[in-house]
């Protein structure tokens, strides 16, 4: 399957993408910067969004340029960026660690279902001593006739509060917050106050927007910073359950074996 981006309104949603079927030879000159998509060419010239459309296999067929120019500094091999060509047809666990390719597949598979993924707030890295961090959506690829045969996502860097809003408006002070403050207790009552809203609204405005309620979002957040530091640093599991926002270790090693299927310590040898 190949990708002719539009947007027009149906059954997953006003705005999900739709994706026609392509030649072998069509999709050789779409991947060469000749998508015949307004919106590709839209969002190829985004500088700051990473964009991408996968199949149901999880292999790449499209990725802007933002992506390319992302992609040719993590590898870095002597061009300015790479091809489209570098990325088509290959998956995360060629692009990724396998600890993070699996997150990414459990993501795909998540969205396969007909579910989307909306405005999740996540660390990506550091930047000459700053966290960085990025918003991401995913959404599900639909053909004409309304079956499922692949995903897209976006991502993009998370400014201060006010440059949320732009992602989700009314909720930029809220992801604020967790960003800051993850690894402390954070009630519904608090979020909602900076929120400017009632408890009952923000909660509830809160998962219409997002998909998830307030404290399921904030779980899922400390969860994956928690896989970051199994991997990236030799900390303690009482350690990196303390500075993820966990009351124990216990209460973290029960979490984490729910979300990834194994325990912080499992999940530590499987991947090192």
């Amino acid at each position: 399957m190949d990708v002719l981006a539009l947007l027009v309104p149906n059954r997953h949603g006003p705005r999900a993408i739709v994706a026609a079927d392509r030649s072998i030879h069509d999709r050789a000159k779409m991947t060469s910067g000749k998508i015949p998509s307004h919106f590709a060419e839209l969002l190829d010239s985004l500088p700051d969004v990473l964009a991408w459309v996968k199949d149901r296999q999880g292999r790449y067929l499209w990725v802007n340029r933002a992506f390319l120019i992302q992609y040719s500094l993590d590898h870095p091999g002597g061009k300015e960026f790479a091809a489209v060509e570098s990325i088509q047809g290959k998956t995360d666990y060629d692009l990724s660690p396998a600890f993070l390719a699996d997150q990414f597949r459990h993501d795909d598979e998540q969205v396969l279902a007909g579910h989307r993924i909306v405005n999740r707030l996540e660390r990506v890295g550091e930047s000459q001593g700053t966290t960085v961090w990025n918003i991401t959506d995913k959404i599900p690829v639909v053909d004409a006739k309304g079956a499922i045969i692949g995903t897209a996502g976006i991502t993009r860097a998370a400014g201060p509060a006010s440059s949320l809003e732009a992602t989700a408006p009314g909720f930029g002070p809220a992801l604020a917050h967790m960003r800051t403050h993850f690894h402390h207790e954070i009630t519904n009552r608090h979020l909602a106050s900076i929120s400017n809203m009632s408890l009952r609204a923000f909660e509830r405005q809160f998962r219409a927007a997002f998909h998830l309620t307030p404290q399921r979002f904030l779980r899922k957040l400390r969860l994956r910073l928690a896989s970051r530091a199994l991997m990236y640093t030799d900390e303690s599991l009482s350690e990196i359950a303390l500075k993820c926002g966990f009351a124990d270790q216990s209460h973290f090693s029960r979490e984490f074996r729910r979300q990834f299927g194994r325990t912080p310590r499992d999940y530590r040898e499987h991947y090192k």
